[in-house]
């Protein structure tokens, strides 16, 4: 058998290579495309790369001989209407090209071991439509808004303005300890390969991360914070809070809860 090439048309230039793959492979599970890719059975322009590496029009993936035939035989994400109806309830915004999304603490914005259906999958049983696409993520245990993209060119501007500085990104928390005044923190922050990447900790050899902590409000033992980040590594306010020794409240990860 041969290896297949998929090539990125005008339509999928922007999405992530992970997140292209679970659109093409849609019962696939997540964890057997990580591990692919990891592996270097799936490539980009016949080089290894990262689940979260930006495609570019007309990049060809190749795809493992045993995935050429694969048979769908997809498995239905049944939603609950229940979470339909409350999904509606927590949109801010809509227009044909995006939405604005209120999200809860504890929903995740992908399906995964843990969990049957994320705020994706919601969205396009919601809106019947495979189109929609997270314009970007934030923690499963993070409230806020987040930007669901309702078709490709869309998805591309959003894209293009978070790399020109053109979004905002602000943040806010509640820290244990009193943080005074205002604190602009520059670090650089690794990722550790122990926890799936999800352990990241401080690090000379790391990528930098840069935020701005302006005081709310001090609230006894606890401190209330607004928090602007300006580059977007994961974890980035946990692991910087917990680095001046005022982790987030009941952050079991990078406090001491």
């Amino acid at each position: 058998m041969t290896d297949k090439n998929l090539r990125i048309t005008e339509d999928h230039a922007g999405r992530r290579l992970d997140n292209f793959l679970f659109n093409v492979y849609k019962s696939l599970p997540k964890s057997k495309i990580y591990n692919m890719i990891r592996k270097g059975e799936i490539r980009v322009n016949s080089g290894r790369i990262k689940p979260s590496r930006k495609l570019n029009l007309d990049d060809e993936i190749r795809i493992p001989p045993y995935l050429i035939n694969f048979d769908e035989n997809e498995v239905i994400i049944k939603i609950p209407p229940s979470r339909i109806k409350e999904y509606w309830k927590s949109i801010l915004f809509e227009n044909n090209d995006y939405i604005v999304f209120n999200k809860d603490p504890e929903l995740s914005v992908h399906s995964g071991s843990n969990n049957q259906f994320g705020l994706i999958d919601i969205s396009r049983a919601a809106h019947e439509s495979d189109e929609i696409d997270l314009c970007h993520r934030i923690d499963k245990s993070t409230s806020g808004c987040i930007v669901l993209a309702k078709n490709k060119k869309f998805l591309r501007n959003f894209h293009t303005q978070l790399k020109d500085d053109k979004i905002t990104k602000k943040y806010e928390a509640i820290l244990m300890g009193q943080f005074k005044g205002n604190q602009r923190i520059e670090t650089k922050i690794d990722s550790s390969t122990k926890e799936f990447l999800h352990k990241v900790q401080e690090g000379s050899e790391g990528k930098a991360a840069i935020s701005e902590f302006k005081l709310i409000n001090n609230l006894g033992s606890y401190s209330h914070v607004e928090i602007l980040i300006f580059t977007g590594r994961m974890h980035q306010i946990r692991v910087q809070s917990a680095n001046i020794n005022l982790p987030i409240v009941n952050d079991k990860k990078y406090g001491d809860f």
